[in-house]
């Protein structure tokens, strides 16, 4: 089963650099241009140069974004900005966060996992992935060989052996940081070699569930492979075998799954007089729902709906309807070609029954923009449909975890935008070398 190491991790030297807070990002897949300037200015040694440098337009092959990562983080290394841990550890990381009316602590340990081919079922993924990310992360990984953030995974312990572990540190916080939207992030190192032992032994049984992150763990397979090419031959103890992981227990109580919801445009009448009363009768029970009925309180009965039984929420210029699944919509599922996994789950109904079957949209309309966008904001999505920015909005309860990790055993993947585990892991406060 899976490998876990520890590391010698490099970290931020707060005698040099200061607020730690001023120097960390999340990761590149959410930052935008704004952001990228934004992170950029707060201070020159921010790991935004690392993780998502600057374009200019003279970049050539020998001055890139890339070079530049690569030039700064030894740069950085020289000048006692970052500095590597002196003996292997692993690192207990909690972030503190609130959602709503309610505060969360979710607790990950920071290791280094020996990389496995998908078919060896060891690190099983529950998504696909898309080549100009991986490409992205390539350059930068060949250029700069560390991972500076890392891959989000998750792992059962039905007995708690790990909780119980882990729960001794967690009130000994090394390094405290609270981050531009007050999340903290605990970080402490766990030195004791009896504990790192205890921890391999653990994760010796397990299999890991990639939560978040399935792009940079093809990206590492493939700079390992390219590694093992050049030289002809790799040892197993070579660094280059292994990548950054937080990992997670899936009963973790700060663990936080936020659903994506979708609103829907540019859809012909033809296509939106197929969400007729009884076309949707075919696979659904509808309940329709009061006008007068405040958002909160529209999204209060899809969620104790769902409790229930799969439910989705339609919303249209005139009417808000439940969309429970009826025996009709599961016998109609079971025809999907996927697993029975994927076949309960609410996002996999919302595309394969409204969007494709009602709807008549093709796989490549769900992807490409022509007629879809996504929002965490189930509020946006309603108001969307009420101004008339949108024509429908189809919401969704969230994806559980329990249900990721069936569909990865299932060796299936979830429909895009399935999952969003939030907050993000924050990127720069360990960063694992590859050397």
């Amino acid at each position: 089963m899976a490998e876990v190491r520890p590391l010698r991790g490099i970290r931020y030297v707060q005698d040099t650099v200061g607020d730690l807070a001023q120097v960390l990002t999340p990761p590149y897949d959410v930052i935008d241009k704004e952001a990228q300037e934004r992170y950029y200015a707060r201070s020159p040694y921010n790991s935004i140069r690392l993780e998502l440098g600057k374009e200019q337009a003279t970049d050539n092959v020998l001055n890139n974004v890339y070079t530049r990562a690569a030039a700064t983080f030894s740069e950085w290394r020289m000048q006692n900005v970052l500095r590597q841990e002196s003996a292997p550890c692993y690192y207990l990381y909690q972030q503190v966060f609130t959602h709503g009316d309610q505060t969360y602590t979710r607790t990950s340990l920071l290791a280094r996992v020996r990389l496995e081919p998908w078919s060896t079922r060891v690190v099983l993924p529950h998504e696909h992935t898309l080549a100009k990310a991986k490409n992205d992360r390539l350059h930068l990984l060949q250029a700069c060989a560390a991972n500076f953030s890392p891959i989000m995974s998750l792992y059962d312990d039905p007995q708690g052996r790990m909780r119980r572990l882990l729960n001794q540190y967690s009130t000994q916080a090394e390094v405290c940081v609270v981050d531009e939207v007050g999340e903290q992030h605990l970080l402490h190192p766990v030195t004791d070699a009896q504990q790192i032992a205890l921890i391999e032994d653990f994760f010796a049984q397990r299999q890991l569930y990639i939560a978040d992150g399935h792009h940079r763990y093809e990206t590492a397979l493939a700079y390992r492979d390219s590694v093992h090419e050049q030289r002809h031959e790799l040892s197993p103890a070579d660094a280059v075998n292994f990548v950054l992981m937080a990992l997670t227990d899936v009963d973790d109580p700060g663990l936080l799954v936020l659903p994506t919801h979708r609103m829907l445009f540019g859809l012909s009448e033809q296509a939106l007089s197929e969400l007729s009363e009884q076309r949707l009768g075919q696979y659904f029970t509808l309940k329709l729902l009061d006008s007068e009925a405040t958002d909160e309180q529209v999204l209060a009965q899809l969620a104790q709906a769902g409790r229930e039984q799969l439910t989705l929420l339609l919303a249209t210029n005139e009417h808000r309807w439940l969309l429970l699944l009826n025996e009709q919509g599961r016998r109609r599922m079971e025809l999907s070609e996927h697993s029975a996994a994927w076949n309960r789950l609410d996002v996999a109904v919302a595309h394969t029954l409204v969007l494709e079957e009602l709807l008549g949209l093709q796989k490549q309309d769900l992807t490409a923009g022509t007629h879809v966008y996504y929002t965490r904001d189930a509020r946006e999505a309603l108001q969307g449909v009420q101004a008339g920015t949108v024509q429908l909005a189809l919401l969704l309860n969230a994806t559980r975890v329990q249900q990721i990790c069936d569909v990865a055993r299932a060796d299936d993947r979830m429909p895009q935008k399935s999952t969003y585990f939030y907050p993000k892991l924050i990127t720069g406060l360990v960063i694992n070398p590859l050397w």
